[in-house]
């Protein structure tokens, strides 16, 4: 009969956010990892977590943590709690009047060099009060679970009470160094160059694809699904790349000449749209409106948000 208020007295929030981590991520390093804590710490943490509830919760074994009976009857009402301190947290954020404080912000590293970096300056001129993390990674986080306050993605999201704005769209040329474009002269051929590429995990974007149809009877010198890592590439020489438009000149690469028998498939070049996305809770914020609005200002090609509702 006590164990009910020893429960009430010792649970926190905090043990429940531990234990969605040791769900979700089945070892107690990755969710020390989720959590920005030691694996030592969560350990203890689900140690006392157990003997609050006098429940196991987790069977240990050598390849990592499977969730037991009693976690699997739990996981759904801890959901149901994440979603209240989520809301709650945005709630709280609507509470803001003055643009200050941090905006974390999660896009494509190239976009991040091109687009994000040149505006940091002018931005933090009109706001000094404004802070920014900046996350240039390659995996998505989710707005949803506040992992980042604003995100620019290439592919437009379809799931989360998020506002999607296309910001602009992205026309991908075909360039090179200025030493080997000069060298190559007007390129009559796809194969008359070595060529830079995507490799398999990225062979679905519009780029790849556009190799895949147009360019027959070579491959790539290079492969890499880091847009940063080709550029690298392309720039010390070794090959020509189809990049977005707006990274030619940042990083001082030139467009290949193309001849007359290339020139049908050269009209095909690739595109993609650019969307900047915020969680609807967030977008009045003061500070996540100055970032937003900025980034419509300068980057150009927005229309009109829409929202995406669960």
């Amino acid at each position: 009969m006590q164990r009910p208020s020893v429960v009430r007295e010792e649970l926190r929030w905090d043990d429940v956010r531990v234990f969605l981590a040791l769900c979700r991520s089945r070892t107690v390093g990755n969710a020390g990892g989720l959590l920005g804590c030691d694996a030592s710490t969560i350990s203890r943490r689900l140690v006392a977590l157990e003997e609050a509830l006098g429940a196991t919760l987790f069977d240990r074994g050598r390849d990592g943590i499977t969730p037991t009976k009693a976690a699997e009857d739990l996981m759904p009402v801890a959901e149901e709690m994440e979603q209240v301190m989520t809301r709650f947290t945005n709630a709280a954020e609507g509470l803001e009047r003055e643009v200050s404080g941090l905006v974390r912000l999660t896009c494509p590293p190239d976009a991040a060099q091109v687009l994000v970096a040149p505006l940091l300056q002018e931005l933090l001129a009109r706001h000094p009060g404004l802070r920014i993390d900046l996350d240039p990674g390659e995996a998505v986080l989710d707005l949803t679970r506040r992992e980042a306050d604003i995100a620019l993605r290439v592919v437009r999201p379809v799931r989360g009470d998020l506002i999607v704005t296309r910001l602009t769209t992205v026309q991908w040329v075909l360039v090179a160094s200025p030493k080997l474009a000069k060298s190559v002269g007007t390129l009559r051929a796809w194969t008359d160059a070595p060529w830079v590429g995507w490799g398999e995990r990225l062979s679905n974007i519009p780029a790849a694809r556009w190799f895949s149809k147009h360019v027959r009877g070579t491959d790539p010198v290079v492969r890499s699904d880091s847009l940063t890592m080709q550029l690298a590439t392309v720039t010390a020489g070794v090959g020509m790349a189809l990049v977005p438009n707006q990274s030619v000149e940042h990083y001082g690469l030139v467009p290949i000449s193309i001849g007359t028998p290339l020139r049908a498939a050269a009209a095909e070049w690739p595109e993609d749209e650019l969307f900047l996305v915020t969680h609807r809770a967030l977008r009045d914020v003061p500070r996540v409106r100055a970032v937003w609005d900025l980034l419509i200002e300068r980057a150009g090609g927005a229309t009109k948000e829409k929202s995406r509702a669960k």
